[in-house]
């Protein structure tokens, strides 16, 4: 709960982590139970309390934790313990977030191998053709590779539903974009059985 895990290796590097008195090494393993981790000096106490948030992000808001100029998931719901988000949502992309300070759920609802869902309702700026909504179906080429299948379901002439089981960068906008249409609006309301509204 002090820093990210990248951070942490910086930190190791630098000499600035000891355990039982001696410089840590990247990969060592230790024994919250018995070894003494300190980092400048202080004290790392193991963090028991996991913390587990849905929050519906509203648009222009950036999901990064990070010191930045613009607003912040962190500026819509304030904590005074450290919580991270789960996945990114674009800056003009609305819906369901998930924060928590438990890595290993991070890594498991992540990790591509396990092939969780995400659902999206997409609005674009004019109807939108049953051969385009096919093309993303059955997978389109976007950033070097094919995306996998994709379960997709009309709602009106210019909304429909998306089911998704990867997290490439503004993956939705650019299989709208590959179909020649633009994408209006778009909101996350699904990850696996995690419903946005419930």
């Amino acid at each position: 709960g002090i820093c990210s895990r990248r951070k942490a290796e910086e930190y190791i590097s630098e000499g600035l982590i000891f355990v039982n008195g001696q410089k840590a090494e990247i990969g060592q393993m230790i024994d919250p139970t018995i070894d003494v981790v300190k980092m400048w000096q202080q004290a790392i106490k193991e963090q028991n309390e996991l913390l587990y948030y849905k929050v519906n992000k509203p648009r222009w808001v950036v999901t990064t934790c990070a010191q930045s100029d613009e607003k912040t998931i962190l500026d819509v719901i304030p904590l005074d313990k450290r919580v991270f988000p789960i996945g990114r949502l674009d800056k003009d992309t609305t819906g369901l977030i998930l924060m928590t300070n438990d890595g290993r759920l991070a890594n498991f609802l992540m990790h591509p191998r396990y092939n969780h869902e995400k659902e999206y309702m997409v609005e674009t700026f004019w109807p939108i053709s049953d051969s385009s909504l096919e093309k993303m179906r059955n997978g389109l080429f976007i950033l070097w590779s094919y995306t996998k299948k994709a379960k997709v379901e009309r709602h009106a002439s210019g909304r429909f539903s998306i089911v998704i089981s990867e997290w490439r960068n503004r993956q939705i906008r650019r299989m709208v974009e590959k179909v020649w249409w633009i994408v209006k609006k778009l909101k996350r309301i699904r990850i696996e059985n995690i419903l946005l509204w419930n």
